[in-house]
């Protein structure tokens, strides 16, 4: 079963499953049915970030972690002087 929409579910329809008695339970001795099997990854996945993106990303982190620990080198300096 091949489909375009990626929000459908692969299990198998209780509905038209052979051996399911209602309810969901199936009959002494029968196999109940496993889940159904996909090809392939299920959902597209997303691209990873470039290099230089995550390289900007930790200049950011970076620089503000030194700013924030200049303004507390400042605040005890200020309070000590």
């Amino acid at each position: 079963m091949t489909t375009s929409d990626p929000h459908v579910n692969p299990d198998p329809d209780p509905e038209t499953t052979p051996g399911l008695e209602a309810g969901g339970s199936v009959r002494p001795g029968d196999t109940p049915p496993g889940e159904a099997s996909t090809s392939g990854v299920s959902f597209r996945q997303p691209g990873l970030p470039s290099q230089r993106t995550n390289k900007l990303v930790y200049g950011v982190v970076i620089g503000i972690t030194v700013l924030v620990a200049l303004m507390l080198v400042g605040y005890v300096v200020g309070l000590l002087g």
